[in-house]
Formats: C-alpha cells, structure tokens, sequence
C-alpha cells in the first residue's frame, strides 16, 4: 500500500474507484491523536489507496470526500459531483450578523 502525496489525485482516483465497483468499495477514517495523524484509506479488495496528513487545516478536505462519497453513495455512482462542490461553496459564506450598535 503506498501513500498518495496529491490531495487531488487521491480524490479523483477514489471517486473513480468507487464508481467501478460501488457494492464493495470502503471507505475509511484513521485518527491518532498522540501523533496528530489522520489517514484517510478508499479500498475494493484488489486495489488500495491512501492519503495521511498531519496538518489541521485538511479537514475541511476530509469534509469535501465525505460529502462526495455520501452523495455517491446516497444518489448512486452517476450522479454530477458538481452539485456536491457547488453547494459547499454556498454554505461556506459567512452570515452577516453583527452585535454592534445600531447606528
């Protein structure tokens, strides 16, 4: 099992994977917090692939796969992923809601 070091290469190949063959694709999680490891591991029994980072700012890319693969899973494997990006995109904007004085 090797590590992929592209955020975006482990991405796209694990969508891929998961369309190949959706009955027998998992997904999984690995958080150790005495290292501050995570690992994120995408499999079908004959093909594996792996991503791990330290950095705390990845989680939000952590969100983003799972997102993906809910939507994949929940609207099956042809569904447009870019629904899925879009409406991150919208939810991630702040509110506006200010507890200053009213002028």
């Amino acid at each position: 099992m090797v590590y992929i070091t592209s955020w975006d290469d482990f991405l796209e190949r694990s969508v891929q994977l998961f369309r190949a063959d959706p009955e027998s694709t998992r997904y999984v999680m690995k958080y150790r917090h005495c290292d501050g490891k995570l690992v994120l591991k995408v499999t079908d029994n004959r093909q594996c692939l792996k991503y791990k980072t330290d950095q705390a700012q990845e989680a939000k890319k952590m969100e983003k796969l799972n997102n993906i693969f809910f939507t994949l899973m929940a609207r099956g494997p042809e569904v447009d992923l870019s629904e899925v990006t879009g409406k991150e995109q919208v939810d991630a904007q702040p509110t506006k809601k200010g507890r200053g004085r009213k002028q």
